[in-house]
């Protein structure tokens, strides 16, 4: 079981690693860790690394997707 310190890093990882799509720039440019913390949950309810970052994808996504239809991409 991973802690919650470990889950935030890996989403920062993957964050800056696809700071281009999907949204994950927002996490760069604006989440602190308690606010990663707080979109991935209970530590102890996620299974992996990729699940805690699908939980922050969820959440980004649609906002890139609001972002991209205002700018007609």
């Amino acid at each position: 079981m991973k802690k919650i310190e470990e889950l935030v890093a890996a989403v920062r990882r993957h964050a800056q690693r696809n700071y281009e799509t999907g949204g994950w720039d927002y996490v760069v440019e604006t989440y602190t860790d308690e606010e990663i913390a707080k979109v991935i949950g209970d530590p102890q309810l996620i299974a992996s690394e990729n699940v805690a970052i699908q939980r922050v994808a969820d959440e980004v996504g649609p906002m890139d997707e609001v972002r991209r239809d205002i700018q007609g991409a």
